[in-house]
C-alpha cells in the first residue's frame, strides 16, 4: 500500500481528524518498531498472590496491568511518580493521601501521584494503567524484551498539564450513552487517553478502517469477546524493513501493542459482548481537538 493520504469512510467519526490517513513510511536509516501480543489465558501471571493474579504488558510509554482480583483484594502504590488510571468493573474504595472515594459499577478513575491504594471487596476484573516511569512494573511485562532498545518514532514521554484544581481522585461513570458524531467514550488525564468502546457484535468486514499513527503506539485491550488485529507495514527502499502482514486472533482477555507507521485495523469477531479499550500515552492531540469527544476535557487542559 502506498503512503498516499486516504481518509476514513465518510460515515466514520474519525474522518474529520487531522491525522485521518493511511500509509506511512520509514526513513531509509530507521526500521519499524515491532508489534506484540499478550494472550493472558496462555501466560503465567508474574504476580499471583493473596490479592489475585496480575499480568503486565508494556509499550514504549505505558504499562497495562490486568488483574483478576480476589474478594478483599488490596493494591497499593507508594511514592507513585505520576498519575495513573484504574478501570474498575465492580465496587471499590480508592484512597490517595487523605482522600477516599467509593465507586460501584463500571468506572474509570484517575489516581494522583504519591501514596494510594485500591480495595475491591468483591474482587473482579481490575485494569491499571501506568507509565513506564513505574520501573518496577515495566520490568515485569511479558514483552519487556521488545523494548530493550527504545521503539522508533516515539518521542520521549511528556505529561500533559496538571488538572484543573490540582491532583485528586477523579472517578467517572462508564455508563455514558452513545452520541452521533462522537467516537467511543474517551477520557484523558496527564498521562493517558483511554477510549472505552461499547460492547458490540461482529464487525462488518466490508467497513474496516485501516490507518496508521505517525509517532505513537496504541494498546488495544480486549475485555470481552474476541478480535482480529490486522497489521501491515509499508514497503520502503530497504527490503530488510519489509514485514509480512499480521492477522492476529486475540480472544479476551488480551492486549495488542500496535507500533507507529504500521497500517492497522481491528475487527470484533465473537457473536456478542466484544469489548475493546484503546490506550494511548500521552493523550492524543487529534482526538482532543475534536469538540465533545473527550468527556472530561474540562478537568484536564490541553498543552499550550
Amino acid at each position: 500500500m502506498s503512503s498516499a493520504s486516504l481518509m476514513y469512510a465518510s460515515s466514520d467519526p474519525r474522518a474529520g481528524l487531522s491525522t485521518a490517513k493511511v500509509g506511512g513510511s520509514a526513513p531509509a536509516d530507521r526500521g519499524f518498531g515491532a508489534s506484540s501480543y499478550a494472550l493472558y489465558g496462555e501466560l503465567v501471571p508474574p504476580i499471583d498472590d493473596e490479592s489475585g493474579r496480575t499480568w503486565l504488558t508494556r509499550g514504549q510509554n505505558f504499562v497495562i496491568a490486568y488483574t483478576e482480583a480476589k474478594p478483599g483484594a488490596r493494591f497499593e502504590r507508594r511514592d507513585q511518580v505520576d498519575e495513573y488510571v484504574a478501570l474498575i468493573e465492580g465496587a471499590a474504595t480508592v484512597r490517595a493521601g487523605a482522600e477516599t472515594v467509593q465507586v460501584n459499577g463500571g468506572h474509570i478513575v484517575m489516581i494522583p501521584p504519591g501514596n494510594s491504594h485500591l480495595e475491591l471487596p468483591d474482587g473482579g476484573t481490575l485494569v491499571r494503567l501506568f507509565t513506564t516511569r513505574s520501573l518496577d512494573l515495566a520490568a515485569l511485562a511479558a514483552n519487556a524484551h521488545v523494548y530493550a532498545e527504545p521503539a522508533p518514532f516515539i518521542p520521549p514521554l511528556e505529561p500533559w498539564p496538571d488538572p484543573a484544581g490540582g491532583f485528586r481522585i477523579r472517578a467517572y461513570d462508564l455508563n455514558v450513552p452513545p452520541q452521533e458524531g462522537r467516537f467511543g467514550r474517551i477520557w484523558r488525564c496527564t498521562t493517558f487517553m483511554v477510549n472505552v468502546f461499547e460492547p458490540a457484535g461482529p464487525r462488518d468486514v466490508t467497513k474496516l478502517s485501516p490507518h496508521h499513527h505517525d509517532d505513537f503506539e496504541q494498546g488495544s485491550l480486549a475485555l470481552g469477546g474476541s478480535f482480529i488485529h490486522h497489521l501491515r507495514w509499508p514497503w520502503t527502499e530497504n527490503s530488510l524493513d519489509w514485514r509480512d502482514d499480521e492477522h492476529m486472533l486475540c480472544p479476551a482477555p488480551s492486549v495488542a501493542i500496535i507500533p507507529p507507521r504500521s497500517i492497522h485495523t481491528s475487527a470484533s469477531v465473537a457473536a456478542e459482548d466484544n469489548r475493546l479499550v484503546d490506550i494511548f500515552s500521552p493523550p492524543r492531540a487529534d482526538f482532543s481537538a475534536m469538540a465533545g469527544w473527550v468527556l472530561n476535557a474540562d478537568d484536564y487542559p490541553m498543552p499550550g
